[in-house]
């Protein structure tokens, strides 16, 4: 179990670093009406990866700490509400996390229809925009530093 979360939280920080390269470099070249290369394909892509890597890992972990008993010790999930941080850890983290990644692939695949330059960096910009906010606003930044 400790390998899952060990795995989990440091490539979390990959994730972020490239979600963050990934959006900034749609935002700056869309605003700068500049070319689609072969090197905004491979870091989308890799950002897709990385992403939906993250996601599976992160599916295993909440199987393995086997959350579901938490909230049979607890008292269910009327308890688990009232309580902010096993809320956090047990739904709205998993939830907002399969969210961005499911913003991200939307993305991506949306970009790739797309004949021209400005409107495949528009498509990965507002997905990636999105996907960014949701990842740093339910990133566990007190587990963090």
């Amino acid at each position: 179990m400790e390998i899952v979360q060990f795995i989990h939280s440091k490539w979390a920080y990959l994730v972020l670093i490239v979600l963050v390269l990934a959006t900034f470099n749609a935002l700056i070249k869309f605003f700068g009406n500049k070319e689609f290369d072969a090197k905004d394909f491979r870091l989308s892509l890799f950002t897709l990866i990385a992403m939906h890597i993250q996601l599976l890992i992160g599916i295993v972990l909440y199987f393995v700490k086997d959350y579901f008993s938490v909230i049979e010790e607890v008292g269910g999930m009327g308890e688990i509400m009232k309580n902010s941080e096993l809320r956090n850890l047990i739904v709205e983290h998993p939830l907002t996390m399969t969210i961005a990644v499911a913003l991200v692939t939307i993305g991506y695949s949306k970009h790739k229809k797309k004949l021209t330059s400005k409107p495949k960096f528009k498509l990965l910009a507002i997905f990636y925009t999105l996907a960014l906010v949701l990842v740093l606003a339910k990133i566990p930044w007190n587990l963090w530093f």
